[in-house]
C-alpha cells in the first residue's frame, strides 16, 4: 500500500494564520501538531510501501521540514510547479508508483481534514483495499450527520449490497438546503470526503480513457536508474504541467467512470473548510466559545465566538458570534455566519498587492 497525501491547497479561508508559504495544512488550527503531521500519523500504522506528498513549490520546502523526523518509511515530497487541480496530481503520483508498481495499491488522501476516529479511517481503507485490488475505484462516503449545503454527496445504489461497498450512481454538487433535507431522509446520499483507494494501473488507465490528453502526457515521462530518484523527474513534470488543464479528479474520472464504488463511514470527519468548523474539532466552552491558543480568556456576556490568540490574553464584552484571529501582523473581524467570505480578504490584497500578508 502506497499512501499519497495531496497537500497543495491554498488555505484561503484561514487567513490570517493560513498564509501562501504555510497555507492551513502545514500549520496548527488546534495549537500541536500541524495537519499534515496529523495526516501522516494517522496511517503509519497501515505500515505502507511508502508516502507520496504531493504539493507545490512555494510550500515544498517546509512540507519537507516537517516531515523528515518520522522514521520506518519514506517519503517524498512532491512539488508541482503550478496548481492544476487533484487530477494532474493524482496522476503523477499513480505514474511514480506504477513505474516501481504497476498493480500498487494507492490511498490518496487529503492533508488538511479532521478526523476524530483514526482507527475507524484505517480499518474503512483496508475495507476499500479489497475491491481496489479487483479494479475498482473506491471513494469513502461520509455518513452526514445533518443538511450540510457546503459539502458535495455521492449518490449509492445501496439495493443489493447489504452493508457496501455500493456502486456509485451518481456526485451531486453543493445543494441547496431542500435537496441536502432529502438527501439525509433518504439514506443513500454521503458526503465527499475526497478520499480514494485504487491500484496505480486502474486510475492511469480511467485516465487516459476519460482524459486522454493528460493521460497522454503522464505516458510521455520516463524513468532512468532509480525510480526513486524524483529529482531527476523535475524538467519532465513542468512539461507536463504546462499543458495540462486544471480538473479535479472528481470531474475528470469518477463522474464518468463505470469502475466506481463507494465504502460509508462514520469517523468524526471534518473537512475543516473554514474557522466556522472550529467546533467540530475543538470542544467549545459551556456558553459555545472555542479559544485557541490564548493566555487566557476572560468572558463576560459572550457567547458563541471563535477565537484565535496568538498566546495574548482575551476578554470578550458583550459580544456573541464572532471570530476574531489575531496574528503578529494582521486581525480578522467576521461575523461567525461570513466565515466562508474571508477568502474574499485574500482576493482584495491580492488585487492590492499586499503580498507582506499573503
Amino acid at each position: 500500500m502506497y499512501i499519497v497525501i495531496l497537500a497543495g491547497g491554498s488555505g484561503t479561508r484561514f487567513w490570517p494564520l493560513s498564509r501562501a508559504a504555510r497555507p492551513k495544512q502545514l500549520i496548527s488550527i488546534t495549537g500541536d501538531r500541524t495537519m499534515l503531521q496529523r495526516t501522516v500519523e494517522r496511517v503509519l500504522p497501515l505500515k505502507p510501501k511508502r508516502i507520496l506528498i504531493v504539493t507545490n513549490v512555494l510550500q515544498a520546502a517546509e512540507t519537507e521540514r516537517q516531515v523528515t523526523h518520522y522514521r520506518g518509511v519514506a517519503i517524498d515530497v512532491i512539488a508541482e510547479p503550478c496548481a492544476r487541480n487533484t487530477a494532474p496530481a493524482i496522476g503523477l503520483a499513480a505514474t511514480i508508483i506504477a513505474a516501481h508498481d504497476p498493480a500498487g495499491l494507492m490511498v490518496v488522501l487529503p492533508a488538511d481534514h479532521f478526523i476524530r476516529n483514526e482507527e475507524a479511517l484505517r480499518e474503512t481503507l483496508e475495507s476499500a483495499a479489497h475491491a481496489a485490488r479487483n479494479g475498482y475505484l473506491m471513494t469513502l462516503g461520509i455518513m452526514p450527520s445533518r443538511p450540510e449545503t457546503g459539502y458535495g454527496y455521492i449518490e449509492a445504489d445501496m439495493d443489493l449490497r447489504g452493508s457496501g461497498p455500493f456502486p456509485v450512481r451518481r456526485f451531486v454538487e453543493k445543494p441547496p438546503l431542500e435537496q441536502a433535507i432529502r438527501y439525509l431522509d433518504e439514506g443513500n446520499f454521503f458526503w465527499n470526503s475526497g478520499m480514494f483507494v485504487w491500484r496505480a494501473d486502474t486510475i492511469l488507465s480511467e485516465i487516459a480513457a476519460h482524459m486522454p490528453a493528460l493521460g497522454q502526457a503522464l505516458a510521455g515521462i520516463t524513468f532512468n536508474g532509480d525510480v526513486w530518484e524524483l529529482s531527476d523527474l523535475d524538467n519532465q513534470i513542468e512539461a507536463v504541467y504546462s499543458g495540462v488543464e486544471n480538473t479535479s479528479i472528481d470531474y475528470g474520472v469518477m463522474e464518468r467512470s463505470e469502475r466506481v464504488q463507494v465504502v460509508p463511514v462514520e469517523m468524526g470527519w471534518s473537512d475543516v473548510g473554514s474557522w466556522s468548523a472550529l467546533p467540530e474539532v475543538v470542544e467549545p466552552d459551556a456558553a459555545g466559545t472555542v479559544c485557541i491558543n490564548a493566555a487566557g480568556m476572560v468572558s463576560i456576556d459572550s457567547s458563541d465566538c471563535l477565537i484565535y490568540a496568538d498566546k495574548q490574553m482575551v476578554a470578550a464584552v458583550g459580544v456573541n458570534n464572532l471570530i476574531v484571529v489575531s496574528t503578529p501582523d494582521a486581525l480578522l473581524v467576521c461575523e461567525r455566519d461570513r466565515a466562508q467570505e474571508v477568502k474574499k480578504v485574500v482576493e482584495e490584497l491580492n488585487l492590492r498587492g499586499s503580498s507582506t500578508f499573503l
